[in-house]
């Protein structure tokens, strides 16, 4: 048991999450395959450590006591794998891959911690998420943060943090926005290809939205291109000019209070940034360090 640490580590994220079905999303295997594994631990030891009531999982009392020890060996197991990478550590480059609004306003917050935690360089690359999940399967990056959920065999992808798109302006807007308020403004779209033009135009569809209706002013490839333009925008015009974005893109002039967010009224646009790397390199030492650091990142 103590020899292969993974289904511990499978019992420890059912616990964390109080859900088979959320440690399976967590740590990227079928929900089946979670079960399995703890019905393995169960079938070693004997015994039964957890009980599925309507509310979560509830640990047995020996399930708590195997949880006592699964904790003392993850946290040894973290420790000897820092040592570890002082023993094997060599010259070379950790390539990072990520669609922009990762890329451009999350991650440059972390790489010192990164590359600090390798004691390796880190570079990055910044592309759509469809490219990067290319650079991942030709080897040509270690680890991939993207915002669109393209899945692709041997890979593992693991949810990172929720991320939440919102109308923003240069000027103050309504906290809540109906269907009608919508053609009050000029807007500033994302091309079709982008995530985030899809993700919005399947919830404008709901409110019985058509983007096509909305008088556009221009098409923009770029998170960063869209938030200039809106900022240097006529903030005393009769239409404001708005756009859809990620909060973590527009995050530092909110606090500042030049750019105003809203929302759809009875709606909210969320979605997941999602780590990335191939199975084959699962058991990386440099590569499930830098997924633990990311992961312990609970709040960005």
């Amino acid at each position: 048991m103590l020899k292969d640490f993974a289904k511990l580590q499978t019992f420890l994220m059912v616990i964390k999450e109080k859900s088979f079905s959320k440690a399976s999303a967590k740590l990227g295997i079928s929900q089946p395959a979670v079960t399995q594994q703890i019905k393995f631990i169960e079938d070693y030891l004997d015994t039964k450590i957890v009980d599925r009531k309507k509310n979560g999982i509830v640990l047995t009392k020996e399930g708590e006591d195997l949880y006592r020890i699964a904790v003392r060996l993850e946290k040894a197991i973290q420790s000897s794998e820092k040592e570890l990478l002082k023993i094997i550590n060599k010259e070379f480059t950790f390539v990072m891959g990520s669609s922009f609004s990762i890329g451009n306003y999350v991650l440059p917050n972390y790489l010192a911690d990164i590359k600090k935690r390798i004691d390796n360089e880190v570079f990055m690359n910044v592309d759509v998420s469809e490219n990067i999940i290319e650079q991942l399967e030709d080897k040509k990056i270690d680890v991939a943060l993207i915002e669109s959920p393209i899945f692709k065999d041997g890979i593992v992808y693991r949810e990172w943090v929720e991320d939440e798109l919102v109308v923003f302006s240069n000027q103050p807007l309504s906290k809540q926005l109906t269907a009608d308020d919508l053609f009050n403004f000029d807007w500033i779209c994302r091309n079709e290809e982008s995530h985030t033009r899809r993700l919005t135009a399947d919830v404008f569809e709901e409110i019985g939205v058509q983007c096509s209706n909305f008088n556009v002013i221009g098409v923009l490839a770029s998170p960063t291109a869209i938030k200039e333009s809106i900022l240097h925008a006529d903030k005393t015009a009769e239409r404001p000019l708005v756009s859809i974005m990620s909060r973590h893109v527009i995050k530092s002039e909110l606090a500042a209070g030049t750019l105003y967010e809203a929302r759809l009224k009875n709606h909210k646009i969320m979605r997941n940034f999602y780590i990335a790397y191939l199975k084959n390199r699962k058991h990386d030492a440099f590569v499930d360090n830098v997924v633990n650091f990311l992961l312990s990142l609970n709040k960005i």
